[in-house]
């Protein structure tokens, strides 16, 4: 089988990354290595971190990362993972709960011949009742629909494939494919369009995995507002708001 290893960056997460923790200890699919990265938390992040690697039911490497920025996080992550070992990687967040099938699902999707695997996102249900996730859903389907007719996207870009919603805090690729398109870009958030653009000229082996579920939390949507929200994955910054709450 081969190796993965899930990568979750955390910066100030110590009252969220217990659950999260939690939520991957419950997987089906447990044959895997954990890297949590903390990134310059000077709260309990990394102590919850190395307290849960006593116990966990795989292997737990908790990594410091002092410059800030989530796609620094996720790289220095991500690296070490390759250079132990790993051929197949998975993201979430310390904020997010992936379902107990998550890992099964990119592990499937990355050897049935995927090289990025975007998957479905959620509301937390801790955080929201049903109709405040069908808002959610909303949200995100008008954010996908928005993406794949954005002028930039288009293939006459030099992109090979077709634009998909992609979630850094969902996802799945190959060691070899993440290499090869030079890695997370090492910067604050937002990265994941970035990010999706950079495979998006390499490879048409993209594909959105449903049945790759991740609970997500909608802090900067409430923080934010959806105007500020959009103003900030469209990398016109935060406006008033300082730094990004997740």
């Amino acid at each position: 089988m081969s190796a993965l290893w899930v990568v979750v960056p955390a910066h100030q997460e110590a009252a969220r990354i217990g659950d999260t923790l939690e939520a991957l200890a419950a997987q089906q699919d447990r044959d895997f290595h954990l890297v949590v990265v903390d990134n310059a938390s000077e709260d309990d992040t990394a102590r919850i971190a190395r307290a849960f690697a006593e116990r966990a039911p795989f292997p737990v490497h908790v990594l410091d990362e002092r410059d800030k920025g989530v796609g620094c996080a996720v790289d220095t992550g991500f690296r070490y993972a390759i250079g132990h070992g790993a051929t197949l990687l998975a993201r979430t967040d310390a904020d997010c709960l992936p379902r107990p099938g998550w890992t099964a699902a990119a592990r499937a999707a990355l050897q049935s011949g995927a090289g990025l695997v975007c998957g479905r996102i959620d509301a937390r249900r801790d955080e929201h009742g049903p109709f405040g996730r069908a808002v959610f859903r909303t949200l995100v389907a008008t954010a996908a629909f928005f993406g794949r007719v954005r002028p930039a996207h288009r293939r006459r870009h030099g992109y090979l494939a077709p634009y998909r919603m992609h979630a850094g805090n969902n996802m799945a690729i190959t060691a070899r494919l993440y290499e090869a398109v030079g890695g997370m870009p090492r910067r604050p958030s937002p990265t994941d369009r970035l990010f999706l653009n950079r495979v998006r000229r390499r490879t048409t082996a993209i594909v959105h995995a449903r049945d790759m579920v991740v609970e997500n939390s909608t802090r900067r949507l409430r923080a934010y507002g959806i105007v500020g929200t959009a103003r900030w994955y469209l990398d016109k910054g935060p406006g008033r708001h300082g730094e990004d709450p997740r």
